[in-house]
C-alpha cells in the first residue's frame, strides 16, 4: 500500500472514529432526555460506525499498510432539540459521504481494488443520509407536539441491529 494510499485509509477510520463517539455521545444526551428511542437508534447507529472503522482497519491491515489512530476531539454533551440533534447528525453523514467521494476520486486512479471498499461504503451511504433526512422531516412535521414526538421516539426505539457482515480478520 503506497504511503497516499494509506494516508487516506487512515482518514477514513478517523472519520469513522469520530461518527461512532459523535453518535454515541448524541444517544447519551438522547437518554438523559428519557427520550430513549432516539438514543437507542443512535447507539446503535455508532456502532455500525464502529463495525465500518474496522472493515477499514482490517482492509489496511491485509493490504500491509499501517492503521495510525489519532486523537479524536471530545464530544459535545448538549446537542440541542431532537430537531437539532437529528439535523447534525443529517450533516454529519453528508459530511461522511463527501469523504468517501473524494477518496473515490483518488483511489479510482492509483488503485482500482481499492475502489471496492469505497464504493461499498458510499452506496451505504445513500441509506444514511436517507435514513436521517426522514427522521429530520418526521421531527419538523412533529414542530413542538410532545405526543408526536414521543411517537417517532417509540418508532426509533424499535430499529434493530443492521449490521450484517462482521469485519474481517486481518491475515496472518
Amino acid at each position: 500500500m503506497n504511503e497516499e494510499l494509506q494516508k487516506l485509509f487512515n482518514n477514513l477510520i478517523q472519520v469513522e472514529h469520530l461518527s461512532t463517539t459523535l453518535y454515541l455521545a448524541m444517544s447519551a444526551y438522547m437518554g438523559r432526555l428519557n427520550l430513549t428511542g432516539m438514543a437507542h437508534w443512535l447507539r446503535l447507529q455508532s456502532e455500525e460506525e464502529r463495525t465500518h472503522m474496522l472493515k477499514l482497519i482490517d482492509f489496511v491491515v491485509n493490504r500491509d499498510g499501517t492503521v495510525q489512530l489519532m486523537n479524536l476531539p471530545a464530544q459535545p454533551n448538549d446537542f440541542g432539540t431532537p430537531l437539532e440533534t437529528f439535523q447534525k447528525v443529517l450533516a454529519h453523514e453528508q459530511f461522511v459521504t463527501n469523504s468517501y467521494r473524494q477518496a473515490f476520486n483518488y483511489v479510482n486512479q492509483v488503485d482500482p481494488q481499492a475502489t471496492v471498499i469505497i464504493q461499498d461504503f458510499l452506496r451505504e451511504q445513500i441509506d444514511e443520509e436517507a435514513q436521517a433526512k426522514t427522521i429530520v422531516d418526521r421531527l419538523k412535521l412533529a414542530e413542538n407536539n410532545p405526543s408526536a414526538i414521543l411517537l417517532l421516539d417509540q418508532e426509533l426505539g424499535a430499529r434493530t441491529n443492521t449490521t450484517t457482515a462482521a469485519p474481517t480478520p486481518p491475515a496472518g
